[in-house]
């Protein structure tokens, strides 16, 4: 996936301003399990929200670690909450189009 412009992320963070965080990341920190996690949630969801509940301080690197280990793009970051997204490889299950 190339990468996204400055209007398609504002698009995408206008998107996931009504969603709710899927996957926290807690007192382990970044761990296989988290990983896991959020590869399924961006399969069924293509967009998600990440709440660092512990790491508060590191977020901003770590919202970039977990995008990069997932294939994914890091959105924004809006306070404790990274948005993460990745596009949809099959076509017939894509729920955000970007132009």
């Amino acid at each position: 996936m190339k990468s996204l412009t400055g209007a398609q992320r504002k698009y995408l963070r206008g998107r996931a301003h009504g969603l709710n965080p899927v996957v926290q990341v807690g007192k382990q920190g970044i761990t296989p399990e988290l990983i896991k996690a959020v590869n399924e949630a961006l399969d069924s969801h293509e967009l998600i929200k990440v709440k660092f509940v512990d790491f508060k301080e590191e977020r901003r690197e770590l919202s970039r670690e977990i995008a990069e280990r997932t294939s994914s793009e890091a959105v924004g970051l809006i306070g404790n909450v990274a948005i993460l997204y990745r596009q949809q490889p099959d076509e017939q299950k894509r729920k955000i189009r970007l132009s």
